[in-house]
């Protein structure tokens, strides 16, 4: 029966140590992530998860928790953006903007119109 309890008491403190660091890795990732704040107090919140961990990472959720979101969804809205920017940049011009650009070229008699043809069936196609 130990046996059993010896086992339950080592999956609740690794659940609770694993937690803990993912805490601490968030923090230090939102400090670094937070550009109003200066380098002086970067170090001291660095400085006291250090030696008073537990105490230093209360008081920091509690005072910068709300801004903690704030940021962390800035991060995503960012990297959505980013995502959404290089998809656009990757796929081209849309199929339209092919089309005039191919009549264009037309219109100028820089190419044919077998060649606007060609060019507006691989843009539809």
């Amino acid at each position: 029966m130990s046996n059993f309890w010896d086992l339950v008491w080592l999956i609740v403190s690794v659940f609770l140590f694993i937690a803990y660091l993912m805490v601490m890795f968030h923090i230090v990732v939102d400090l670094f992530r937070d550009s109003a704040l200066g380098g002086g107090s970067k170090v001291l919140w660095i400085a006291g998860l250090i030696f008073l961990p537990f105490l230093t990472a209360l008081i920091y959720i509690i005072a910068r928790g709300p801004g903690m979101a704030t940021r962390q969804q800035a991060a995503v809205q960012r990297a959505r953006s980013d995502t959404d920017a290089y998809i656009r940049q990757v796929a081209g011009a849309s199929p339209a903007e092919q089309i005039k650009e191919a009549k264009a070229l037309l219109d100028a008699g820089t190419i044919s119109a077998d060649e606007f043809a060609k060019l507006k069936a691989k843009a539809l196609a």
